[in-house]
């Protein structure tokens, strides 16, 4: 019968928690150094442009290096758990070195003596031992076990048979033969442990393991798409429309489901806060349709935001704010999706200018040159008067002169060199140039029923060749954020054909858009090329397709190479007949078997009343000229006479 081994154990034990050390010290380990070494600046999206990302820059750079990268809940749990069952490896460790049975037998070590001493040195050792851990002085378990090792060592040592054997097979005994156990400690059979045992049995099966599997399938269910809740899909559903304007998106967002536990006032103190921002905020606010406090703070503060008054909200304020921020990305794309889902043009466009706001803290009223680095609503007031023109978007103040730039004139001369490298090197400057065309067709037309493409080729006509477009300037949207394009092709009815983001940063971007191709007749769609993080720098086209009748194509003829090939069968039909002989012939076997088991003569004489009634029937058929007679029987009888 097998038995529960300690030494077993520690061996099992050892196994299975090196599976869990070795990637988490390996994870530990890449953490820290890249905690301290291995991230850069620009990794982290710590690069300043320009002096008003310079604090951007810091403040990513306290976040997401040094110890506050090793500061994360996750993080610091697991360096726990790994320590703890570190000291539990180097514990087993030292036990399968001094109470293993599977360790190498040295009895010069267990005798405390150096390899090869005396007779004398070696009989000294054994008394001096023996005394020490004998069972009647020490009755400890460990010194019973110890007392039998110093005893088979000195007889390894003094015997002559036993000597040889130690020699031979490194064991005093003889050869041993193979012991199998189980490696499990042992003090699980002892009775005194037994209610101990079930009680842990029991609340690791019945509690902790169904609670782990509970704890990750309520969570893991919960996310969709994006790493986006499923109820903050449904809100958007619920809320969003094909009328939704602009200013009704702030409540929209902060109703997700991501922000109602943090976003929840829980003092009063937090409570006459949000009622203070309130005040400053209101007369920019829609009128907020749902009176739920996680809705109004959530709304409040991005606000704040976007009408640039976050230095009057406390610190807790300002972290539940960043942490929308945060998550805006994605949250942004989901609804992008559920309008893709619901084919609502308008309103995806909405939601993507709503992003851009949110990049650029700005509204509705404001304009695009406060994107511009140290630009005031003050100095927007002066760079609008324009000697040849009103100028509205930060595209017509591009396209200025210097001399004719206005609004830096309090500026510094630094100041001034960071507005015009921000405007001529970071801010995008593209141009979309779209063609219409069928795959593999030598000419330019389309017919009914064709799989046609629109290319959207983007042109960053401020990137030079061979480099990428780097992150957003955005200076107070507290995260890095990278350059990227929704493509929008839709319908003169406001139905979405196609909405893509384009993500590459390279100097040209190719982006196809395939769809079959309409009836027959002549149609206008609308392309819309939006940014994600920039105001003013959208751009929309007309997009024209003329569809043909396929009628007028020429017949299409099969070359008779193609032909023949038609015609030959696969490699499928080919194994599939195979196969079907091979049942048919053993079929006839078994028909053939049967015939010659049958008792029956196979062949008989015909009777001479049947010879004179087949003669007359072969005479009427020739009298008769039925040669075209579809008879089977007169066919295979005129065979046989011939």
């Amino acid at each position: 019968m097998l038995q529960y081994d300690n030494s077993a154990f520690y061996f099992v034990a050892l196994s299975f928690i090196t599976l869990y050390l070795v990637p988490s010290w390996y994870y530990i380990i890449t953490r820290v150094y890249r905690a301290f070494f291995g991230l850069s600046d620009k990794d982290v999206g710590a690069v300043a442009r320009t002096e008003a990302e310079k604090q951007k820059a810091k403040d990513l750079q306290k976040s997401s290096k040094g110890f506050a990268l090793l500061q994360s809940k996750g993080f610091l749990i697991n360096l726990g758990i790994t320590i703890f069952f570190t000291l539990i490896f180097i514990y087993l460790s030292v036990s399968v070195s001094s109470d293993g049975e599977v360790n190498s037998f040295d009895p010069f070590a267990i005798l405390e003596i150096d390899a090869g001493s005396e007779m004398k040195v070696i009989k000294k050792a054994y008394r001096s031992l023996s005394i020490k851990y004998h069972p009647d002085k020490n009755p400890t378990p460990e010194a019973k076990a110890k007392f039998m090792m110093i005893a088979k060592a000195y007889e390894a040592l003094t015997d002559e048979t036993a000597k040889e054997n130690y020699e031979k097979y490194g064991n005093p005994d003889g050869k041993q033969s193979l012991a199998v156990s189980i490696g499990l400690p042992a003090f699980l059979l002892e009775t005194k442990y037994r209610n101990v045992v079930l009680m842990s049995y029991l609340i690791i099966m019945v509690g902790v393991i169904p609670f782990c599997v509970w704890r990750y399938y309520s969570d893991s269910s919960k996310f969709g798409e994006k790493d986006v809740m499923y109820e903050t899909y449904s809100w958007y559903h619920h809320t969003l429309n094909e009328n939704t304007i602009m200013k009704s998106l702030p409540e929209t967002f902060a109703g997700s489901a991501e922000f109602r536990q943090a976003n929840m006032p829980k003092t009063q103190g937090e409570k006459e806060e949000i009622g203070k921002i309130m005040t400053s905020v209101r007369s920019n606010m829609q009128k907020p349709k749902y009176n739920h406090p996680v809705c109004i703070k959530g709304n409040v503060l991005l606000h704040a935001h976007l009408l640039r008054k976050t230095e009057a909200l406390s610190e807790k304020m300002q972290e539940d704010l960043k942490n929308m921020l945060r998550l805006s990305n994605s949250l942004v794309d989901a609804m992008i999706s559920v309008c893709q889902h619901q084919d609502w043009v308008s309103t995806a466009c909405n939601v993507i200018e709503f992003g851009q706001h949110i990049a650029q803290a700005a509204w509705t009223k404001d304009s695009s040159l406060l994107q511009l680095p140290y630009f005031t609503p003050e100095e927007v007031k002066h760079a609008e008067k324009s000697k040849k023109d009103v100028i509205k978007s930060i595209t017509q103040y591009r396209e200025l002169d210097d001399n004719d730039r206005k609004g830096m004139a309090n500026f510094s001369d630094q100041q001034k060199k960071d507005v015009m490298h921000c405007l001529n090197k970071v801010i995008p400057d593209i141009s979309v140039e779209t063609k219409v065309f069928v795959d593999d067709d030598e000419d330019d037309k389309v017919y009914e029923g064709d799989l046609c493409t629109v290319r959207v080729t983007l042109t960053r006509n401020n990137v030079e060749e061979g480099e990428k477009a780097g992150l957003v300037h955005a200076p107070l949207f507290p995260y890095p954020k990278k350059e990227a394009w929704w493509v929008i092709l839709g319908t003169s009815e406001g139905k979405i054909i196609s909405i893509e983001k384009v993500t590459d940063s390279s100097r040209v971007v190719n982006h196809n858009i395939k769809f079959l191709a309409p009836r027959v007749g002549g149609y206008e769609f609308d392309l819309f090329v939006k940014s994600n993080a920039y105001l003013g720098l959208d751009q929309k086209l007309k997009v024209n397709l003329t569809t043909l009748d396929n009628s007028a194509l020429p017949e299409y003829k099969i070359h008779p190479d193609d032909a023949e090939l038609d015609e030959e069968p696969t490699l499928f039909e080919e194994m599939m007949n195979a196969n079907v002989e091979d049942d048919s012939d053993s079929d006839d076997d078994d028909d053939d078997d049967s015939d010659d088991e049958d008792d029956g003569p196979a062949i008989r004489e015909m009777s001479a009343a049947e010879k004179k009634k087949e003669e007359l029937r072969k005479a009427r058929a020739a009298a008769g000229g039925d040669d075209d007679s579809d008879d089977d029987s007169d066919v295979e009888e005129v065979y046989t006479e011939k």
